[in-house]
């Protein structure tokens, strides 16, 4: 059966290109040796000609330095590829060139100048880092996902390159484990910053090999035990390169719009809102409160509901330090109780957050809504609230279904009607919804319950009340209408985006639902409303969370667009996000496009003025989310880790829901996810149909996909984030 081979493809470093410092290359007879090289190459009947052959057509003899310093320009350049002693036209090999984006164990990324990111299996990188513009040229995809490359050679490797990792003994002394690698790098020691087996650490690059375990480093940073999960994240957020600390410049602007307060002016034209009862809904440890809600029933039983966002682009004016700033980080980043905001705190926790008793400024999206819930029509408008209550999700639930303790009633009891008309609004929203056919996915993530020293004690499925309903009913209704609104009037904009999936990604869901023992409804081309009959079917069954998980890895990826591309997962057809702007970027171009058109900006100024500039900003905050999911996945791991930690021994019951050639993937009751290896299953000889099965040819054992199992948690490592199990006694 397949088996990971764990040595590593040790690679002869390449030959160098000699130098021939006394005798200086002439450039004119440099160029004429460039344009022989090319031409001979081209000529080739094999694709590739020995280094000897290629300098006797050239007559290299006449002028070696200048053959040689035409071979090192063209091989700089990548017009020509060198391997071994022979050399090829790299044109001939179908290469492009492309940027390093991600390392993981094992493998890399790199991003073709179109932005198609390309898998590269670890042997294949030539120890190419994040940042690094390289040459690489197609290898056979083996399946349906990013396409394969490898690293031909390397153009421009990116200076100060930095990495987290963890410090190792090995036979040669301390080393350092990258968290983004599978091997040890060798340090240079310096006194000023000593560290010691098992330390968390961040290093610079300072010398490269023709691999990566030639690699040399130093350590700039010591973040203490990488048995500590928080240390592990701020190290990884360090390597990421994520600012952390705001400029000083942006601090000071932040400050000085915070202490200016609302004026007279910042009122003008506005539509004021102050007397209206609007109140906000938030977690309880929430700081950056961006959004607030109304609501009211006409006799005639329709709705008109008004969703109320911080106006931060009145704050944040393009060009500014400000929103140089916001551009490049993007996205606020949250992970286990901390927070990355995109914005500083004087803005996002203070004059831009709809604070209770507080007036502050906003843009208002006034919908009227049939009594069915169908959006009738929508109106923005620049506006100023005071929000009545300062609404917590729990306490909220708690006025619902009647279980509120007489002093969260008092507070409550001016916007207890309000709260209630909301209720039966979102039952009609979410009723229609249903009948898009909108696929009603259930989150795979765990709540992580930390102690006041940071450590994560437990873990917590999430769990989602009504009024978590109300607000995203709330905010799907306004993003819809923001998106309508600029499609309607033909003006640029920065939609949310999520295309139909794959036809192979559907036809492999399909045939897992089968082989699981359900009935895939009979559809060739998916719409929503097919994969959300897919999921009703089976949601009853006890392997439904592994469909819900396949049926999660099959959609495509949600992107922000500057074409109004529609929603595949809320079978919307216009969907932008317009709710969240203190937090996101998108949101803030959304913003400062609507109060634009508000302005009385015709179609084509605005197409002209925001144009290439939403193009931009679409790419800039699809790359910036992906890295803040990536980051939030990484972090929910290591916490979940220090968890298991101190659950090391116990048995636990979980369900198998991935299977590879290795080993089986459990997630537990718990939501904590952890990899039962082959090595680690009971003797026997192991046969593996990835995806689906690991068989046991001897006894007919089977670890399936779906199946109900008992483990045991033998390792947790934290800083990998990894969780290993053995069988509980009873499986065995």
């Amino acid at each position: 059966m397949a088996r990971h081979n764990t040595k590593h493809n040790r690679r002869k470093p390449q030959t160098p290109v000699v130098e021939h410092p006394k005798h200086p290359a002439d450039p004119v007879v440099t160029a004429d040796y460039e344009r022989k090289i090319r031409l001979f190459l081209q000529q080739a009947t094999d694709k590739r000609m020995q280094h000897g052959t290629l300098a006797v057509k050239c007559r290299a003899k006449r002028s070696p330095s200048a053959f040689h310093a035409a071979l090192e320009k063209l091989i700089r350049e990548g017009i020509i590829l060198k391997k071994g002693e022979s050399y090829t036209l790299s044109s001939r090999e179908n290469c492009f060139e492309a940027t390093v984006s991600r390392l993981s164990a094992g493998y890399g990324f790199i991003k073709d100048e179109t932005g198609v990111e390309h898998f590269v299996p670890g042997k294949f990188l030539l120890g190419a880092m994040p940042g690094d513009k390289v040459l690489a040229r197609p290898l056979p995809q083996r399946d349906d996902r990013s396409p394969e490359a490898e690293v031909a050679t390397i153009l421009d490797a990116k200076p100060g390159v930095q990495l987290s990792g963890t410090i190792v003994p090995t036979e040669e002394g301390l080393c350092l484990l990258p968290d983004t690698m599978n091997i040890c790098l060798h340090i240079d020691y310096r006194e000023s910053e000593p560290y010691g087996i098992g330390d968390k650490v961040l290093c610079l690059l300072t010398s490269r090999g023709s691999r990566h375990a030639d690699h040399r480093v130093i350590v700039l940073v010591n973040y203490g035990s990488a048995e500590n999960a928080e240390n592990c994240m701020a190290a990884r957020i360090a390597a990421e390169d994520i600012p952390v600390k705001f400029p000083e410049e942006v601090l000071t602007e932040a400050k000085k719009l915070a202490d200016a307060g609302i004026t007279e002016f910042d009122l003008a034209d506005r539509l004021d809102l102050r007397e209206e009862c609007i109140f906000t809904i938030d977690g309880a440890a929430s700081k950056d409160m961006d959004d607030a809600v109304s609501v009211t029933e006409h006799p005639d039983g329709s709705f008109t509901l008004g969703v109320h966002i911080a106006d931060v682009s009145h704050y944040v004016r393009y060009g500014t330090a400000l929103d140089k700033e916001a551009f490049l980080r993007g996205t606020s980043i949250y992970y286990a109780d901390k927070v990355i905001p995109m914005l500083p705190p004087a803005l996002s926790n203070g004059i831009c957050s709809l604070n209770g008793g507080e007036d502050r400024l906003t843009i208002s999206c006034i919908m009227e809504l049939s009594p069915q819930g169908d959006l009738l029509s929508a109106k923005f408008h620049k506006s100023v609230i005071c929000s009545a209550v300062r609404g917590v999700y729990s306490e909220c639930n708690a006025i619902l279904d009647g279980s509120a303790s007489p002093e969260i009633a008092e507070k409550y009891a001016a916007v207890t009607p309000m709260l209630q008309t909301l209720d039966k609004l979102t039952d009609r929203l979410e009723r229609l919804r249903e009948l898009r056919g909108a696929p009603e996915l259930e989150s795979t993530e765990a709540a992580l319950l930390l102690d006041e020293n940071g450590h994560c004690t437990g873990l917590a499925p999430i769990e989602r009340g009504k009024s978590e309903r109300i607000i995203e009913a709330c905010m799907l209704a306004a993003n819809e209408a923001a998106a309508k609104c600029a499609r309607e009037a033909q003006i640029p904009l920065v939609y949310r985006v999520h295309e139909q999936p794959s036809p192979e990604r559907i036809e492999q869901l399909k045939e897992m639902l089968v082989r699981l023992g359900g009935t895939p409804p009979t559809f060739h081309e998916a719409q929503p409303k097919d994969i959300q009959q897919l999921l009703n079917d089976c949601r009853e069954e006890v392997w439904f969370p592994v469909i819900n998980s396949l049926t999660l890895r099959s959609m495509a990826k949600a992107r922000y667009s500057e074409e109004p591309l529609g929603h595949f997962g809320l079978a919307l057809r216009d969907y932008a996000h317009f709710t969240s702007p203190i937090r996101r970027y998108p949101d803030l171009v959304v913003h400062r496009i609507l109060s634009d058109l508000l302005a009385g900006g015709s179609a084509e100024w605005m197409g002209k003025r925001y144009g290439k500039f939403v193009q931009q900003a679409a790419l800039q905050s699809s790359e910036t989310e992906l890295r803040a999911t990536r980051i939030e996945r990484e972090a929910d791991d290591c916490y979940a880790a220090e968890y298991m930690k101190a659950h090391v021994g116990e048995t636990f019951r979980g369900v198998i829901t991935s299977v590879t050639d290795f080993g089986v993937y459990v997630t537990l009751e718990n939501m904590a996810e952890g990899l039962l290896h082959i090595r680690d299953m009971p003797e026997g000889e192991y046969e593996a149909e990835e995806g689906w099965y690991i068989k046991d040819t001897l006894s007919g054992r089977e670890f399936r996909l779906g199946m109900p199992i008992a483990v045991v948690c033998a390792r947790a490592d934290i800083s990998a984030g990894q969780i290993d199990f053995v069988l509980a006694n009873d499986d065995e």
